[in-house]
Protein backbone atom coordinates (compact mmCIF):
# COMPACT_ATOMS: atom_id res chain seq x y z
CA UNK A 1 0.00 0.00 0.00
CA UNK A 2 2.79 2.47 1.28
CA UNK A 3 5.03 1.80 -1.52
CA UNK A 4 2.18 2.00 -4.36
CA UNK A 5 0.75 5.47 -2.90
CA UNK A 6 4.85 6.47 -3.36
CA UNK A 7 4.65 5.59 -6.87
CA UNK A 8 1.80 7.36 -7.67
CA UNK A 9 2.95 10.00 -6.02
CA UNK A 10 6.21 9.80 -8.02
CA UNK A 11 4.22 9.56 -11.39
CA UNK A 12 1.74 12.63 -10.56
CA UNK A 13 5.62 14.86 -9.86
CA UNK A 14 6.86 13.74 -13.25
CA UNK A 15 3.59 14.63 -14.83
CA UNK A 16 1.91 17.72 -13.35
CA UNK A 17 5.95 19.24 -13.40
CA UNK A 18 7.02 17.85 -16.74
CA UNK A 19 3.76 18.19 -18.35
CA UNK A 20 3.79 22.40 -18.53
CA UNK A 21 7.60 23.30 -18.18
CA UNK A 22 10.26 23.12 -21.04
CA UNK A 23 11.64 19.70 -19.98
CA UNK A 24 10.48 16.39 -21.41
CA UNK A 25 8.09 13.77 -19.18
CA UNK A 26 9.40 10.81 -21.33
CA UNK A 27 13.34 11.83 -20.47
CA UNK A 28 11.82 11.11 -16.64
CA UNK A 29 9.97 8.56 -16.77
CA UNK A 30 13.30 6.50 -18.58
CA UNK A 31 15.07 7.77 -15.90
CA UNK A 32 12.73 6.95 -13.28
CA UNK A 33 12.22 3.06 -14.85
CA UNK A 34 15.72 2.94 -14.70
CA UNK A 35 16.19 3.89 -11.14
CA UNK A 36 12.83 2.10 -10.18
CA UNK A 37 11.22 -0.72 -11.08
CA UNK A 38 7.42 1.09 -11.20
CA UNK A 39 3.96 -1.35 -10.69
CA UNK A 40 1.80 0.73 -10.83
CA UNK A 41 2.49 2.50 -14.26
CA UNK A 42 -0.26 1.42 -15.82
CA UNK A 43 -3.10 2.99 -18.88
CA UNK A 44 -5.82 4.00 -16.71
CA UNK A 45 -2.90 5.22 -14.09
CA UNK A 46 -1.38 7.39 -17.42
CA UNK A 47 -5.14 8.38 -18.40
CA UNK A 48 -5.49 9.43 -14.43
CA UNK A 49 -2.31 11.93 -14.62
CA UNK A 50 -3.45 13.38 -18.09
CA UNK A 51 -6.61 14.31 -16.60
CA UNK A 52 -5.50 15.69 -13.77
CA UNK A 53 -3.07 17.82 -15.72
CA UNK A 54 -6.19 18.73 -17.85
CA UNK A 55 -8.37 19.72 -15.27
CA UNK A 56 -5.42 21.98 -13.81
CA UNK A 57 -5.10 24.03 -16.80
CA UNK A 58 -9.33 24.36 -17.18
CA UNK A 59 -8.95 25.32 -13.74
CA UNK A 60 -6.16 27.93 -13.86
CA UNK A 61 -7.66 29.75 -17.05
CA UNK A 62 -11.22 29.01 -16.21
CA UNK A 63 -12.15 32.84 -16.74
CA UNK A 64 -11.02 33.36 -20.19
CA UNK A 65 -12.29 29.86 -20.91
CA UNK A 66 -15.71 30.13 -19.50
CA UNK A 67 -15.48 33.96 -21.78
CA UNK A 68 -15.69 32.28 -24.66
CA UNK A 69 -17.38 35.10 -26.84
CA UNK A 70 -14.59 37.44 -25.57
CA UNK A 71 -11.77 35.09 -26.52
CA UNK A 72 -13.37 32.80 -29.46
CA UNK A 73 -11.16 33.85 -31.60
CA UNK A 74 -8.11 32.71 -29.66
CA UNK A 75 -10.01 29.31 -29.11
CA UNK A 76 -10.42 29.05 -32.96
CA UNK A 77 -6.64 30.03 -33.63
CA UNK A 78 -5.71 27.42 -31.06
CA UNK A 79 -7.97 24.55 -32.52
CA UNK A 80 -6.08 25.38 -35.56
CA UNK A 81 -2.81 25.10 -34.56
CA UNK A 82 -4.12 21.22 -32.99
CA UNK A 83 -4.74 20.13 -36.26
CA UNK A 84 -1.60 19.41 -37.18
CA UNK A 85 -0.58 17.24 -33.94
CA UNK A 86 -3.72 15.20 -34.25
CA UNK A 87 -3.57 14.26 -37.83
CA UNK A 88 -0.07 13.15 -37.39
CA UNK A 89 -0.31 12.25 -34.04
CA UNK A 90 -2.78 9.55 -35.38
CA UNK A 91 -1.50 8.85 -38.07
CA UNK A 92 1.95 7.40 -36.33
CA UNK A 93 -0.61 6.23 -33.51
CA UNK A 94 -2.66 3.50 -35.94
CA UNK A 95 0.48 2.77 -37.93
CA UNK A 96 2.66 1.66 -34.84
CA UNK A 97 5.27 4.32 -35.96
CA UNK A 98 5.42 5.81 -32.67
CA UNK A 99 6.83 3.26 -30.93
CA UNK A 100 9.78 3.24 -32.90
CA UNK A 101 10.46 6.95 -30.98
CA UNK A 102 10.84 5.51 -27.87
CA UNK A 103 14.50 4.51 -27.84
CA UNK A 104 16.21 6.21 -25.31
CA UNK A 105 18.92 6.99 -27.57
CA UNK A 106 16.75 9.50 -29.68
CA UNK A 107 15.09 10.37 -26.12
CA UNK A 108 18.58 11.86 -24.69
CA UNK A 109 19.59 13.11 -28.18
CA UNK A 110 16.13 15.02 -28.51
CA UNK A 111 16.67 16.61 -24.73
CA UNK A 112 19.93 17.87 -25.89
CA UNK A 113 19.32 18.82 -29.00
CA UNK A 114 16.06 21.03 -28.37
CA UNK A 115 17.53 22.15 -24.93
CA UNK A 116 19.93 24.06 -26.97
CA UNK A 117 17.19 24.85 -29.38
CA UNK A 118 15.12 26.61 -26.68
CA UNK A 119 18.38 28.22 -25.71
CA UNK A 120 19.02 30.01 -28.82
CA UNK A 121 15.27 30.85 -29.40
CA UNK A 122 15.08 32.63 -26.21
CA UNK A 123 17.87 34.83 -26.73
CA UNK A 124 15.25 36.08 -29.83
CA UNK A 125 13.89 39.80 -29.61
CA UNK A 126 10.47 40.67 -28.70
CA UNK A 127 8.80 42.17 -31.76
CA UNK A 128 4.76 40.47 -31.36
CA UNK A 129 2.20 40.79 -29.30
CA UNK A 130 -0.50 38.30 -28.84
CA UNK A 131 -3.61 40.55 -29.47
CA UNK A 132 -2.25 42.29 -32.78
CA UNK A 133 0.24 39.62 -34.04
CA UNK A 134 -1.28 36.37 -33.79
CA UNK A 135 -2.08 35.20 -36.86
CA UNK A 136 -3.22 32.41 -38.81
CA UNK A 137 0.65 32.26 -40.58
CA UNK A 138 1.85 32.40 -37.03
CA UNK A 139 -0.95 29.87 -35.44
CA UNK A 140 0.19 27.20 -38.21
CA UNK A 141 3.97 28.09 -37.96
CA UNK A 142 3.86 26.76 -33.68
CA UNK A 143 1.43 24.10 -34.83
CA UNK A 144 3.98 22.27 -36.78
CA UNK A 145 6.52 22.92 -34.93
CA UNK A 146 4.11 21.28 -31.57
CA UNK A 147 3.87 18.05 -34.09
CA UNK A 148 8.08 17.65 -33.47
CA UNK A 149 6.40 17.23 -29.47
CA UNK A 150 5.38 13.29 -30.44
CA UNK A 151 8.75 12.48 -30.74
CA UNK A 152 9.91 11.60 -26.68
CA UNK A 153 12.37 13.96 -25.46
CA UNK A 154 11.05 17.21 -27.69
CA UNK A 155 8.64 18.00 -24.63
CA UNK A 156 5.52 19.61 -25.94
CA UNK A 157 6.05 22.61 -23.56
CA UNK A 158 9.31 23.47 -24.71
CA UNK A 159 8.41 23.05 -28.66
CA UNK A 160 6.00 25.17 -28.48
CA UNK A 161 7.46 27.90 -26.42
CA UNK A 162 10.38 27.64 -28.52
CA UNK A 163 7.88 28.62 -31.77
CA UNK A 164 6.40 31.39 -30.14
CA UNK A 165 10.15 32.77 -28.62
CA UNK A 166 11.12 32.60 -32.75
CA UNK A 167 8.05 34.25 -33.65
CA UNK A 168 9.05 37.07 -31.84
CA UNK A 169 6.19 36.90 -28.99
CA UNK A 170 7.83 37.26 -25.30
CA UNK A 171 8.44 34.98 -22.74
CA UNK A 172 5.00 34.85 -20.76
CA UNK A 173 2.89 35.09 -23.55
CA UNK A 174 4.71 32.17 -25.47
CA UNK A 175 3.95 30.06 -22.38
CA UNK A 176 -0.07 30.68 -22.33
CA UNK A 177 0.07 29.80 -26.45
CA UNK A 178 1.22 26.95 -24.84
CA UNK A 179 -0.90 26.20 -21.72
CA UNK A 180 -3.84 26.82 -23.93
CA UNK A 181 -2.22 24.13 -26.86
CA UNK A 182 -2.01 22.05 -24.11
CA UNK A 183 -5.79 21.72 -23.41
CA UNK A 184 -6.67 19.83 -26.55
CA UNK A 185 -3.25 17.80 -26.52
CA UNK A 186 -4.29 16.63 -23.31
CA UNK A 187 -7.79 15.89 -24.35
CA UNK A 188 -6.81 14.26 -27.59
CA UNK A 189 -4.18 11.99 -25.42
CA UNK A 190 -7.02 10.96 -22.52
CA UNK A 191 -9.61 10.29 -25.65
CA UNK A 192 -6.75 7.60 -27.38
CA UNK A 193 -5.79 6.40 -23.47
CA UNK A 194 -9.33 5.61 -22.80
CA UNK A 195 -10.02 4.08 -26.25
CA UNK A 196 -7.31 1.58 -25.52
CA UNK A 197 -8.40 1.35 -21.91
CA UNK A 198 -11.81 0.17 -22.53
CA UNK A 199 -10.32 -3.03 -23.89
CA UNK A 200 -8.41 -4.04 -20.51
CA UNK A 201 -9.78 -5.10 -17.50
CA UNK A 202 -9.85 -1.81 -14.76
CA UNK A 203 -8.13 -2.13 -11.60
CA UNK A 204 -5.97 0.50 -9.28
CA UNK A 205 -9.51 2.64 -9.24
CA UNK A 206 -8.43 4.11 -5.69
CA UNK A 207 -5.12 4.66 -6.99
CA UNK A 208 -6.14 6.42 -9.99
CA UNK A 209 -8.47 8.64 -8.39
CA UNK A 210 -5.48 9.56 -6.41
CA UNK A 211 -3.40 10.25 -9.36
CA UNK A 212 -5.90 12.56 -10.81
CA UNK A 213 -5.89 14.29 -7.46
CA UNK A 214 -2.03 14.75 -7.44
CA UNK A 215 -1.35 15.21 -10.67
CA UNK A 216 -3.98 17.88 -10.71
CA UNK A 217 -2.14 19.54 -7.48
CA UNK A 218 1.40 19.46 -8.94
CA UNK A 219 0.51 20.88 -12.35
CA UNK A 220 -1.76 23.78 -10.62
CA UNK A 221 1.45 24.50 -8.88
CA UNK A 222 3.24 24.32 -11.93
CA UNK A 223 1.48 26.16 -13.85
CA UNK A 224 1.65 29.28 -11.32
CA UNK A 225 5.17 29.21 -10.21
CA UNK A 226 6.22 28.78 -14.21
CA UNK A 227 3.79 31.87 -15.16
CA UNK A 228 5.56 33.90 -12.32
CA UNK A 229 8.89 32.80 -13.13
CA UNK A 230 9.40 33.66 -16.48
CA UNK A 231 8.21 37.09 -15.93
CA UNK A 232 11.44 37.56 -14.20
CA UNK A 233 14.27 35.26 -15.81
CA UNK A 234 15.13 33.60 -18.85
CA UNK A 235 14.76 30.09 -19.89
CA UNK A 236 18.51 29.30 -19.42
CA UNK A 237 17.99 27.01 -16.17
CA UNK A 238 16.03 24.69 -18.46
CA UNK A 239 18.51 24.37 -21.03
CA UNK A 240 21.31 24.08 -18.47
CA UNK A 241 19.10 20.93 -16.90
CA UNK A 242 18.10 19.83 -19.96
CA UNK A 243 21.85 19.17 -20.45
CA UNK A 244 22.30 18.15 -17.81
CA UNK A 245 19.21 15.10 -18.33
CA UNK A 246 20.99 14.31 -21.71
CA UNK A 247 24.13 13.80 -19.88
CA UNK A 248 22.64 11.23 -17.53
CA UNK A 249 20.77 9.47 -20.16
CA UNK A 250 23.91 9.03 -22.06
CA UNK A 251 25.63 7.67 -19.84
CA UNK A 252 22.85 4.94 -18.74
CA UNK A 253 23.03 4.41 -22.83
CA UNK A 254 26.74 4.27 -23.27
CA UNK A 255 28.37 2.90 -19.96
Amino acid sequence: MVSNFFEIFLLSIIQGVSEFLPISSAAHLILVSNLYELKNQSLLIDISLHLGSLLAILYYFRTDIFDFNKNKNLFYKITIATIPLIITGYLIYITDIIHLFRDIKIIAWATLFFGILIYIADKNKVIKKIENDFTIVSVLVIGFFQVLALIPGVSRAGITITAGRILGFNRTESTKISFYLSIPALIGASTLGIKDLLKEEIEYSLFALIGVFLSFLFSLLTIKIFLNFIKKFSLTIFVIYRVFLAAILFYIIYF
